[in-house]
């Protein structure tokens, strides 16, 4: 039977769960009757309709490996299962990583206006420049599910270790993962680096557009201010919540690999499902149609609550 603080975990997940699900659903959901009513997408709707999808996938992974640790911890040693949970975990991952990593670099060849000829040529193919990113990222994708093997390795030799090699082995083991998780840690520096280049040539752009108002007696605000910060909101908000993913999901395997006990992770995770989960209601409310959507929704059911009250009573 679970213990407390298990149940309290679970309990956590499954709201977490429930939230990723009602911020991503609502997404796609919203982009989808406006795809068919209107029988076209744009690449931002696209993108983020893309990226809601692969969320859910990886938030259904995470949920089922929680109930699976807690309720049915034997598994956990099963090596099919295993690799059947970690190839899905990373192939969601990935694709959620670099869907979001796509959207900052829309907005950051979107929203400013360039002077410099090769930046104008890269706007000028915008959805060409997202297509070879997600294409490129498949290389990287392939390289990371080769990862997978080396750490299945790594997990067996931990968990099926020999008590009289308990020292030798765990030192074998921490030096294995620590290279193992370099090699595979490259291949999320290139999404985040490239996030953060559209952050910081978003910021530039906005630093010259305010300047430019200035001159102009103009102001300091304008509809092109407005959409530069709303962009740099939204992709601040993707990297900070990106490296405190990447970090607690480190975090976990570093704990089970020290201690072999899961109860000391089962928190941690729960700040991993803070990405997927929170990531998306930040994305609803600086995207215009998304938040008029939502506003609408909830005055709706306020409405439709007071109705209800009087006959209730």
């Amino acid at each position: 039977m679970p213990s407390g603080p298990q149940n309290l975990f679970l309990i956590l997940a499954t709201g977490e769960f429930l939230m990723g699900i009602l911020g991503n659903g609502f997404i796609g959901l919203v982009n989808c009757i406006d795809w068919v009513k209107s029988r076209k997408i744009s690449s931002v709707d696209c993108i983020l309709t893309c990226l809601a999808i692969t969320r859910i996938s990886y938030l259904w992974i995470i949920l089922l490996y929680s109930f699976a640790v807690v309720l049915w911890p034997h598994l956990h040693d099963i090596r099919k299962t295993l690799r059947f949970i970690s190839f899905f975990w990373t192939l969601t991952n990935h694709l959620a990583t670099w869907f979001a990593t796509c959207l900052s670099v829309f907005y950051f060849l979107k929203i400013p206006n360039f002077s410099h000829p090769c930046l104008i040529w890269l706007k000028w193919r915008i959805n060409k420049v997202l297509l070879v990113l997600l294409l490129g990222s498949s290389f990287i994708l392939f390289y990371n599910l080769l990862s997978i093997g080396s750490f299945h390795g790594l997990w067996n030799n931990v968990t099926f270790r020999d008590e009289r090699n308990l020292a030798w082995s765990s030192d074998v083991s921490k030096i294995l993962y620590c290279n193992s998780l370099i090699s595979f840690n490259i291949t999320y520096l290139i999404p985040f680096l490239l996030s953060l280049i559209s952050l910081l040539l978003l910021y530039l752009s906005l630093k010259r557009h305010t300047k430019n108002l200035q001159l102009n007696s103009m102001g300091s605000k304008d509809l092109s201010t407005e959409a530069h910060k709303r962009a740099m909101k939204m992709v601040m908000s993707f990297l900070l919540l990106f490296i405190v993913h990447c970090l607690s999901t480190h975090i976990v395997g570093w704990i089970y690999l020290t201690s072999q006990k899961d109860e000391a992770s089962l928190f941690i995770m729960l700040i991993i499902t803070v990405f997927p989960s929170g990531h998306s209601f930040l994305l609803i409310w600086e995207n215009r149609k998304l938040r008029q959507t939502a506003l609408r929704l909830l005055r709706h059911l306020k409405g439709h609550m007071k109705r209800a009250k009087p006959l209730s009573s």
